[in-house]
């Protein structure tokens, strides 16, 4: 882990670690997953790092020092696109709720500028 006050601690990730080709050197670290795959398990086995369970944590530190819970972006989730302006004002890109995608629901008039006019 890159930023200085993160070296030297145990990586906590409540899901699965896969292989990054983008990342060239993969540093030594010490990583707990539910779920690792071959072949970032080899990559990080080659580094001199360690791969670690849940349990295996729990005996190494239980109170969970020195160890920093890892996530990921929580803006990407489908809900997030139906937050902001209302659907239908001006300049909003926010996604309406719509019953079905077909012709009638919410196509036409303040969708496209070519059925009267466009928000």
């Amino acid at each position: 882990m890159g930023q200085k006050d993160r070296q030297g601690k145990t990586a906590v990730v409540v899901g699965t670690i896969t292989n990054d080709v983008r990342l060239f050197e993969v540093p030594k670290l010490s990583v707990v997953a539910l779920h690792v795959t071959e072949q970032a398990r080899a990559r990080i086995l080659k580094a001199g790092g360690e791969i670690l369970t849940f349990d295996q944590l729990a005996l190494r530190s239980p109170k969970g020092e020195n160890c920093v819970l890892l996530s990921g972006p929580r803006s990407q989730r489908e809900a997030v696109r139906h937050f902001g302006p209302a659907p239908g004002t001006r300049h909003s890109n926010t996604k309406p709720f719509v019953r079905a995608k077909g012709r009638k629901f919410e196509k036409a008039r303040g969708r496209r500028a070519s059925r009267g006019f466009r928000n």
